[in-house]
């Protein structure tokens, strides 16, 4: 923009100065003191009115009162085209005359002016009192110029023209004298000195009119009036004149100043008009008139004060009344505040009880991520104090928490995280954020201890897994088990076929052809079968005995279930190059089919410790009370990995797994504790009570 307006305001300058230099150049090339150079000089003001008045209206849309200012200009140049005519028509036309009083036209441009500046300049409350004041200081300046300027002697006429000149010249003078008093802005100021050095021109222009010693052409007179217009121009359209249409808050001493310049200018006038009314031979009339208008003016002046004290008055009156009020609803008000202040501190407070008692941790976040509060419940979990919290960023605590790990930094993004805690057990943390609706907007976490939930997950599905597992074993062991006795039945029934039943048989026939050998009298090889069938026979029981010991071992039936696991233990060692050790007491007798589940569980876990645990001792001990039985068999062999079971299971080895089985069918528990290189304890306990469901054979 100021590319643009600055080249513009340049050109005009210099269209301005031009204008000026080339006017002045004329009216100073023209012969002085001849009617030409009057003829040039008024022609001058007319051209220098007219292109003043174009450029404002042209380029001063900014200024207040341009369009006003430009009809100022418009009228002088009027007025000094009138005087053109007359001078080229009349050339000695240059006394006073009646049609003088048409001069006083020029005070309505001005009054028009005066009131567009008073629109844009002055608030209503002051428009009165400075337009007061401006009258008055008018009129007394006008007096005083009529008293000081009005010919000695003159007639009417005369005085009536000099009368005009000073009102015209004084009413230039004060009212933007007044404006420029107001707001003295660079603009207000330079106006006011173009207008005044008009107003100067307008007086001795009257002075030399009204005294007859104007000829047309005087200096004095037309080189103001030429270059005057040019400068208001140049004050409208070039001086920045940026605040010149806002209503200014002067000084409070400018109201004052005013009034009190006022009075002074009317005391003034009114002294002049009484020492100087008879030098002047001012008539008792005049002299009297000129005192009445302006200790009417005064009058007026003291009303207008006395109305705006009254107002003033009233104003302050209504204001300390409404003051009143206000206090008293200001009071109530305040007593509503506080209340409500109570209120809210009783709120607050609860709700920091509320804060610091709960259970679950909170944490308000600003937008940058750092901790405005944090209640105890947050603090306890992260083992820090809450001035070690608060203030401090999110990122800066994860920090320094001890066994805190990326996962808590990103906490309130993620909602999960996991402390690692010194005793073992890790921390698990859940998260849930909140807006805050403030300015700036704030977060709000909650943060919930759920490492019991976590555990108790954790468990179930360990549970869950473990008993999956078991019913996969069980499952397993169930079919191997089936399998187990379908061979078993296969293997006696064969057994059975193959020994005793042939055996049987054969001997039937043999006793058939024994008795047809002694019915036909050979009694001898009769005798001879006879003796062959025995010993068959004594066969045959000895093959029915082996298979009855595979289902049940005789030495249990023959000595009871301590001789026979001692019996078996010792046997073991001497079989394997063992060293056995064999203890224990039995408190009450045990049912035959708890007998031989024992002596099944020692038979399988020695036969574990012979194929695999590669040991030098073995040791069984059994003993019992009022309630169960308990077998401990244990060797120091080579051990192995319990967490691997479920691999020795799917690989074919199921000796554990059966034990296991048999006893928890007996409503038992089983127990192996082994450590690679330790050796292997097998533990089974069995309640004497129960009923045993399925034992299986060996």
């Amino acid at each position: 923009m100021e590319d643009v307006v600055a080249p513009s305001r340049a050109r005009l300058a210099g269209l301005l100065s031009a204008l000026a230099l080339a006017a002045v150049g004329a009216y100073l090339v023209v012969p002085s003191g001849t009617h030409a150079q009057a003829l040039v000089s008024e022609a001058l003001v007319v051209a220098t009115c007219l292109v003043s008045a174009f450029l404002i209206l042209r380029f001063g849309a900014g200024w207040p009162s341009a369009r006003e200012l430009a009809a100022i200009l418009l009228v002088v140049g009027a007025g000094n085209l009138l005087f053109l005519v007359v001078d080229v028509v009349e050339p000695d036309a240059y006394r006073p005359r009646p049609l003088d009083l048409l001069f006083l036209l020029f005070l309505i441009p001005i009054a028009m002016a005066f009131r567009a500046e008073f629109r844009d300049h002055f608030t209503p409350q002051d428009r009165r009192e400075v337009g007061i004041d401006v009258t008055l200081i008018t009129a007394s300046l006008a007096a005083i110029g009529y008293v000081l300027l009005r010919p000695a002697g003159g007639d009417a006429v005369a005085s009536s023209s000099i009368a005009v000149f000073v009102i015209v010249a004084a009413a230039l003078f004060t009212t933007f004298a007044a404006l420029a008093l107001w707001i003295p802005t660079t603009a207000h100021v330079l106006l006011f000195l173009d207008v005044a050095v008009a107003a100067a021109a307008t007086l001795e222009f009257g002075w030399e009119w009204t005294h007859g010693t104007f000829d047309g052409s005087s200096p004095a007179v037309d080189i103001p009036f030429i270059l005057v217009p040019l400068a208001i121009a140049a004050t409208v359209v070039l001086v920045d004149h940026g605040d010149a249409g806002a209503q200014a808050a002067p000084s409070r001493a400018v109201r004052p100043v005013l009034a009190s310049i006022s009075v002074l200018a009317a005391c003034a006038a009114l002294a002049l008009t009484a020492v100087m009314g008879d030098r002047q031979g001012i008539a008792g009339t005049e002299s009297t008139a000129i005192i009445l208008l302006l200790g009417a003016g005064v009058a007026v002046r003291i009303l207008a004060n006395q109305l705006a004290s009254s107002q003033a008055h009233e104003e302050v009156r209504d204001a300390l009344a409404r003051r009143e009020i206000a206090l008293g609803e200001a009071d109530r008000a305040l007593e509503r505040v506080r209340e409500a202040n109570e209120t809210l501190r009783g709120s607050e407070e609860h709700l920091r009880l509320v804060f610091d008692a709960a259970v679950d941790g909170f944490v308000e976040l600003d937008e940058h991520d750092v901790v405005v509060r944090a209640n105890e419940a947050f603090a306890r979990m992260v083992s820090l104090d809450r001035t070690s919290i608060e203030g401090y960023q999110w990122t800066a605590i994860a920090a320094v928490v001890r066994g805190a790990d990326r996962s808590f930094a990103q906490l309130p993004d993620t909602g999960q995280a996991e402390i690692q805690r010194p005793e073992g057990q890790p921390l698990y943390l859940e998260s849930r954020i909140s807006r805050v609706p403030t300015e700036p907007p704030r977060r709000l976490l909650l943060i919930r201890d759920v490492t019991a939930a976590k555990v108790a997950d954790q468990t179930i599905r360990s549970l869950f897994q473990f008993l999956q597992d078991r019913d996969e074993d069980r499952t397993r062991l169930l079919r191997r088990t089936n399998a187990a006795i379908e061979q078993e039945r296969n293997r006696v029934a064969r057994d059975l076929h193959d020994g005793p039943v042939q055996g049987v048989s054969a001997a039937s026939l043999s006793l058939e052809a024994a008795l047809l050998m002694i019915k036909a009298g050979d009694r001898e090889r009769g005798l001879d079968v006879l003796t062959k069938i025995r010993q068959e026979l004594a066969g045959e029981a000895d093959a029915l005995r082996r298979l009855m010991s595979g289902l049940r071992p005789p030495v249990l039936e023959e000595r009871g279930l301590m001789p026979a696991l001692r019996e078996t233990l010792s046997r073991f060692g001497t079989e394997n190059a063992v060293g056995t050790e064999f203890t224990g007491a039995l408190a009450r007798s045990v049912p035959d089919d708890l007998e031989t589940l024992a002596y099944r569980v020692v038979q399988e876990a020695l036969a574990n410790i012979g194929k695999h645990a590669e040991a030098t001792r073995a040791s069984v001990h059994v003993e019992s009370d009022q309630t169960q039985l308990r077998i401990e068999v244990e060797d120091n062999g080579r051990g192995f990995d319990t967490a691997r079971a479920r691999d020795h299971l799917r690989a074919g080895r199921v000796g554990l797994a059966s034990m296991r089985e048999r006893v928890e069918l007996a409503s038992g528990t089983f127990v192996v504790r082994s450590t690679p290189g330790r050796g292997t304890a097998v533990m089974a306990t069995i309640p004497l009570d129960a009923a045993l469901i399925v034992v299986g054979a060996g």
